[in-house]
């Protein structure tokens, strides 16, 4: 692929345009989705933005007092979301400028067991926002209560605080 051919891959065409109307087109990102690729479900391939680059750090499943108040998968990613976005707010940043997500589990069979109530507490705060996302069970985390770690990376466009 040549550069100018990379080029016309990322301007929207008017398919583009009408299939992936979302919030994240006002937050001034756009997801990636390469012709005739099944559509992902609770994350995208990709996604392109232009602003400030936010970088969040590892978020687990406890409150602001470093203390686990749910020791189920579900609860702890509740609360890890709940902190993504609190670390974003100090930049004025929401879910819709979240560009990628990387979640780190322990259990793979107790998230594929909890899909239902993860899904919820994913889209009670961070609505109907897909990132970039990757998912990888590890062995354990540093915290020993912990279940899962997301990290995050958000785009701000200019001018926002």
């Amino acid at each position: 692929m040549t550069p100018a051919d990379a080029r016309r891959r990322e301007e929207p065409t008017p398919d583009d345009a009408t299939r992936r109307k979302s919030p994240a087109a006002s937050s001034g990102t756009r997801r990636l989705q390469p012709p005739g690729w099944a559509e992902p479900k609770g994350y995208a391939n990709g996604v392109v933005a232009e602003g400030r680059m936010v970088f969040v750090a590892g978020q687990i499943g406890w409150d602001e007092g470093a203390t686990f108040r749910a020791h189920d998968l579900v609860g702890q990613t509740r609360q890890a979301l709940k902190n993504v976005l609190a670390v974003l707010a100090e930049v004025g940043a929401g879910p819709e400028h979240v560009v990628r997500m990387t979640w780190y589990i322990t259990d793979r069979e107790e998230y594929l067991a909890n899909l239902r109530g993860v899904g919820e507490a994913y889209r009670d705060l961070m609505g109907r926002h897909f990132p970039a996302m990757t998912m990888v069970e590890v062995s354990a985390l540093v915290e020993g209560e912990a279940r899962v770690e997301i990290e995050a990376t958000a785009v701000v466009p200019a001018g926002t605080s």
